[in-house]
């Protein structure tokens, strides 16, 4: 590995001056040409889940094929996001105890690097809109700033980065029984909690990519609950929690990095959350969180009045009436 001089431990803020075009490295600033891009979803994605030709709809109503989908990158930064996605694909060829096994930090910054790459296309078209969105993400401060703080996170795909007694973001590693799961692969995402998911065959990561760690700390009973094959009715109950928890979430970072040193072979980052002493959390609607849940029960043709039957208890699949870990292997359950 090259030496690293205290120049290359400084983040790259594109902030200053607006730099997210095509012709910077959208980690480091440099200059780039048109063939320096690395694809937003890897290539190893594309060919085994057959990716390249499947469109996205933005949020301007136009489409965008995955394949076209690309960052602008210097060539040190694509070696390294090379690296990146070499271990992820071996990993991911072994399934989920492999994945889990790469770290959350790993896999917070090969999420992330799908994550940014979505969300900067999504921010660029908003200049020249096909349709402008009703929400438009660049007039929205909290998110802005929520970015900001995600992407000096993400200069770990540059630069080898500590997280000063912290982590970056709540990384979750589930794991689908077969038995009626019949989904290769999908992602989704929440553009203004910073929240990405994807699922590799049986395996499902969930991350809240700028939260360092507070959903992670608040779901941690239902993810020790959650460590074994769940039903993806019970995964899609899951990430409902995950999104409300993070859409909950009333605080962004700080985060700052370290004045480096010569001599210093990583980019080290502390993390503050200004005003300790207000709500992390903004208060649990159960009327809200049942729209969610509902959302992601779309495909079970699980309806919002089945969920708010009992306006008090919405629906869980997740646990018994007892509060025990649910087992579930078929759903609907067959009536005997």
């Amino acid at each position: 590995m090259a030496l690293l001089s205290p120049s290359d431990l400084l983040p790259y803020d594109p902030f200053d001056g607006m730099r997210f075009g095509p012709e910077t490295c959208f980690l480091s600033g440099q200059p780039v040409g048109p063939d320096d891009t690395v694809p937003v979803f890897a290539e190893w994605l594309q060919a085994r889940y057959n990716l390249a030709e499947r469109p996205i709809q933005l949020l301007d109503q136009r489409t965008a094929l995955i394949k076209d989908l690309r960052l602008p990158a210097a060539p040190a930064a694509r070696q390294r996001i090379a690296e990146l996605e070499s271990r992820v694909e071996a990993a991911a060829a072994q399934g989920t105890a492999a994945l889990r096994a790469l770290g959350d930090d790993t896999l917070f910054l090969w999420m992330g690097k799908m994550f940014y790459g979505i969300f900067i296309t999504e921010l660029l078209n908003e200049f020249e809109p096909l349709i402008k969105p009703k929400y438009p993400l660049a007039e929205n401060a909290a998110l802005v700033r929520r970015f900001q703080a995600f992407f000096q996170l993400l200069q770990g795909l540059r630069v080898p980065t500590e997280y000063a007694d912290f982590v970056p973001g709540s990384v979750f590693v589930l794991e689908a029984d077969p038995t009626e799961d019949v989904t290769p692969f999908e992602y989704d995402d929440d553009l203004n909690t910073l929240v990405f998911s994807i699922k590799l065959d049986k395996t499902v990561l969930v991350a809240c990519l700028v939260d360092i760690g507070l959903v992670g700390q608040a779901m941690r009973k239902v993810y020790a609950d959650a460590q074994r094959p769940l039903h993806p009715v019970q995964i899609a109950e899951f990430k409902a929690r995950v999104y409300y928890a993070a859409h909950l979430l009333h605080v962004v970072p700080d985060i700052y990095p370290r004045h480096p040193r010569p001599g210093d072979t990583q980019l080290v980052f502390d993390a503050l959350i200004d005003d300790v002493t207000g709500a992390i959390f903004n208060p649990w609607e159960n009327s809200a969180y049942t729209q969610t849940l509902a959302e992601m029960w779309l495909r079970w043709n699980i309806t919002l009045a089945d969920v708010v039957a009992k306006p008090a208890e919405p629906l869980t699949l997740l646990y018994n009436a007892d509060g025990t870990p649910r087992e579930l292997k078929h759903w609907p359950v067959a009536v005997q």
